[in-house]
């Protein structure tokens, strides 16, 4: 069976909103792996899974199955600039994240929005390639600061 990648897409952007971006950790399951979190959404044919590890400084992926089949997936890794900062800035910066993740649409389903904006935080979010095949890096600036970056790639699998 040929992948839709129109579906696909539109699969990624509603298990993305409905996830870490609307959630955060709240829409975890019990993790497969010790330590980790993880955070499913399932959709008819296509199931969408989280897996992830750290706070301030995290690594993970993203898989979507169709038909218990692997098709899609993306790793990432990366946090706040500065890990002595304090938790209630950690979970500001990470409050607008998700602000910015929920932005997500079926161009730049990856991540986020290119460019995101409230109060001080800006986010912008570069990439290149194709949903077969992308690189991309986020950013998030509070007033003119670096205070949180990622790197991420990925693509369909064959």
């Amino acid at each position: 069976m040929a992948l839709d990648y129109e579906q696909l897409r539109e699969f990624l952007v509603e298990s993305k909103q409905h996830t870490y971006a609307a959630q955060g950790d709240e829409a975890s399951v019990l993790p497969q792996l010790v330590g980790s979190k993880q955070l499913e959404y399932r959709r008819g044919e296509f199931f969408y899974r989280d897996i992830y590890f750290g706070m301030s400084f995290f690594a993970g992926q993203e898989t979507v199955q169709q038909h218990d089949r692997p098709v899609w997936s993306m790793v990432y890794s990366g946090g706040i600039t500065q890990p002595e900062r304090s938790w209630e800035d950690t979970a500001a910066i990470y409050a607008f994240l998700r602000q910015a993740l929920m932005q997500v649409d079926t161009v730049t389903v990856y991540r986020g929005p290119i460019s995101y904006e409230q109060d001080r935080y800006l986010y912008r979010n570069e990439y290149e390639g194709s949903i077969d095949s992308f690189r991309g890096q986020e950013q998030i600036w509070l007033g003119g600061e670096l205070v949180y970056e990622l790197v991420y790639n990925g693509g369909t699998l064959r």
